[in-house]
């Protein structure tokens, strides 16, 4: 979680508004590939990226 506040303080102060779509992009992506991991639409899942 530490990492993620320094993110977050970092993107704050130096105004580098316009990663935040680049970030949550691939926040939703990983998180995309974690939670399909072991299930039966994993398959269908990779072959999309």
């Amino acid at each position: 979680m530490d990492t993620i506040k320094d993110l977050l303080r970092f993107l704050v102060a130096r105004r580098k508004v316009w990663l935040w779509p680049l970030f949550l992009a691939l926040i939703l992506i990983g998180g995309l590939v974690v939670f399909t991991h072991g299930s039966a639409i994993a398959p269908f899942i990779y072959t999309v990226f």
